[in-house]
């Protein structure tokens, strides 16, 4: 668990300067982009912000699909269609390096026995 602390659910406010409308555009084939317009608390647009693209994937595993996400820095959706294989290829490769360290992590586990038990197995000196 992380260290910080649980907010109370009466506490739990949305930050109303941080506020996105989100719109999803799929091909029904490959993947979906989110376009999220900022926008002010009467629901036009920020226009001191800029928009942010999210791409969705799945990819097909031995264990069943796995869903892959990532932002992507565009200026509209053109630009964000466009850059869509290549982020979703560095995120791939980001995911891919990740289980491969924590795979090294776990391998590089050394149980080693207390004293007690190496004296048990081999001896007093």
């Amino acid at each position: 668990m992380n260290d910080q602390k649980l907010q109370p659910l009466a506490e739990l406010k949305l930050d109303d300067k941080n506020l996105y409308r989100e719109e999803v555009f799929t091909d029904l084939r490959v993947g979906s982009l989110k376009q999220l317009t900022p926008v002010t608390t009467d629901g036009s647009r920020d226009l001191g912000r800029p928009m942010a693209f999210v791409a969705e994937t799945q990819l097909m595993s031995q264990m069943g699909p796995l869903p892959v996400q990532t932002h992507i820095d565009a200026e509209n959706l053109a630009a964000a269609i466009e850059a869509f294989p290549a982020a979703i290829q560095a995120a791939v490769e980001k995911m891919i390096e990740e289980v491969k360290e924590l795979q090294r992590q776990e391998m590089s586990r050394i149980v080693v026995p207390g004293a007690d038990t190496t004296s048990k197995i081999i001896g007093p000196k």
